[in-house]
């Protein structure tokens, strides 16, 4: 059974049966349901996409290369946010979504990837031999970095994390304001960031575009930026930051900070836990902000202040340029500061 021996047995064009498999927003949801019943009759199981690809020189799949490992992408609140908004416009226009790890794909890419038509690159900075192995008819939009030469979506990191410190800072003056980074150093670096340690240039990490953003407003409150404490976390997971975030609490009461910026909602939210377990009142006796604005933090109490940045518009963003329903340009997404109870 062919798409033209099902085109003949319908009565309908080629094109329509193609349609079906291929675009559904071209069809009417009946007309399409009809056809694919019917294939699945006849034994049909739609255009063979190698025949396809060399045929037209389009597969129809767009990959994804992510950061992180597979597992933790789809756990993490923000990234599985992203993939809904790209997997939501490529569903939409009849593609397919190829997930890759960089932690498994190092170069070049995996072989099942080359048929890809085009790679959204989320969250790292490629490797030059990476991008030299993707296939040069491929498109290429970069989320969270740039590359030369290619589209890119971005938040505004620097200005974003600028404003939660300085509403911090207004709101009441600390004592001892600290930092809790996230993977900052050149190094792994799982706890205290002493002077030893380099850190990772802007160009290569969005976490030191924050870092830029809270060490601003510090230093604008007469605060000496240098001895304000650093901790750093290598995985936003609960298991990985909580040991940091315990060394942190269990300082004495002279040393412990009265004011935590953290770099991400996990950070904030896992300080938030571990501070209730220990007695220390939030925000009596510590207060907190994150960033990212996950569900969690907004729905528990006390309510967690953050910076709210739209992952899911950003993935829509990055899809819609990969598909050229866009045109592809360097795009900032703009964040908002959302006031709870972790630092009234």
């Amino acid at each position: 059974m062919t798409l033209k021996d099902l085109a003949r047995e319908m009565g309908v064009s080629t094109a329509t049966i193609s349609n079906a498999f291929n675009r559904p927003d071209q069809l009417s949801p009946a007309l399409r349901e009809r056809i694919l019943d019917e294939a699945k009759r006849l034994g049909y199981r739609g255009p063979d996409a190698k025949a396809r690809s060399l045929r037209t020189g389009r597969s129809r799949i767009i990959a994804v290369l992510l950061a992180e490992s597979l597992t933790y992408s789809l756990n993490d609140a923000v990234s599985s946010e992203f993939l809904s908004g790209v997997a939501e416009v490529l569903d939409a226009q009849g593609h397919t979504l190829l997930l890759l790890s960089a932690r498994q794909a190092q170069s070049p890419i995996p072989g099942s990837a080359s048929m890809a038509d085009g790679f959204i690159v989320y969250g790292l900075i490629p490797t030059s031999e990476l991008l030299d192995s993707l296939p040069v008819q491929a498109s290429l939009v970069a989320v969270d970095f740039n590359v030369t030469g290619y589209p890119s979506v971005h938040i505004d990191n620097e200005p974003a994390c600028y404003a939660i410190a300085q509403y911090a800072l207004k709101a009441r003056r600390p004592r001892r304001p600290a930092i809790v980074n996230l993977r900052l150093t050149a190094e792994p670096c799982n706890g205290y960031i002493t002077p030893d340690h380099a850190l990772l240039p802007a160009d290569r990490t969005i976490t030191r575009a924050r870092l830029m953003g809270f060490d601003r407003a510090l230093a604008e409150h007469g605060f000496e930026t240098e001895r304000v404490p650093k901790w750093n976390v290598e995985e936003n997971t609960f298991d990985v930051c909580a040991p940091v975030i315990e060394s942190i609490l269990d300082l004495p009461d002279e040393e412990r900070p009265d004011l935590l910026l953290c770099m991400s909602d996990r950070l904030a939210l896992t300080a938030l836990t571990l501070a209730e377990q220990r007695g220390i009142r939030v925000p009596e006796d510590l207060r907190l902000t994150g960033f990212d604005g996950i569900a969690e933090g907004q729905y528990r109490a006390p309510r967690l202040t953050t910076v709210c940045q739209e992952s899911h518009t950003k993935g829509r963003l990055a899809a819609r340029m990969i598909l050229g329903l866009d045109e592809p340009h360097a795009k900032m997404l703009h964040t908002e500061l959302l006031v709870g109870d972790t630092c009234p």
